[in-house]
């Protein structure tokens, strides 16, 4: 099974499946930054910032227990559904750089994800492929190998002028890291 992670999806699938990314922080945000102004605003040692303080730890925990919850479950299906799991080694580091998507890549959370996938792919005895992160996943044809170079960040589905396939960008993206993942395994013979 190849897996492609993005903020949209929180998973896609090779079987076409998509699997939409709870956004957990995002949802509690406005309350959070309720509870933040009632800490600041509260005098420095006194029972209730601690008590502001309180509160605000309680909702990071609540998002950090929603999100380890579903990152758990998504993980134990894939992990007992598939004997292989192809995923693209990702630079979240460098990602969260990024201003404007760091947020979103952090409420994703995809590190802990993959994490979670490659622990419990070991206790079960299955396999988790990675392929490298600079792989053109996205920009090449799953059916017939045409490389698009034209494509861009916002184009989010596509026609191969090859063979005139419609590729949606996360799915074609899933099927070609199973191929590379597949390829990359039969080069070296495990």
């Amino acid at each position: 099974m190849g897996v492609d992670v993005g903020i949209k999806d929180f998973a896609i699938l090779s079987n076409g499946e998509k699997i939409e990314n709870p956004r957990y922080l995002k949802q509690s945000i406005l309350r959070m930054k309720v509870l933040q102004k009632r800490l600041s605003r509260k005098q420095k040692g006194s029972n209730n910032r601690n008590k502001a303080k309180n509160a605000v730890a309680k909702i990071h925990e609540k998002i950090h227990n929603q999100r380890s919850d579903f990152q758990h479950k998504l993980s134990f299906r894939l992990v007992c559904e598939n004997q292989a799991i192809a995923l693209e080694t990702l630079n979240v580091e460098g990602m969260l750089k990024n201003h404007k998507l760091a947020q979103h890549i952090a409420d994703a959370s995809w590190s802990s994800f993959v994490t979670q996938l490659e622990y419990k792919a070991q206790k079960q005895g299955k396999i988790i492929l990675q392929i490298g992160q600079f792989e053109p996943s996205t920009k090449i044809c799953s059916e017939c190998g045409y490389y698009n170079r034209d494509l861009t960040l916002s184009d989010r589905d596509w026609i191969c002028p090859d063979c005139g396939i419609h590729h949606d960008r996360d799915i074609n993206a899933a099927i070609n890291i199973r191929k590379f993942a597949l390829d990359r395994q039969n080069l070296i013979g495990i």
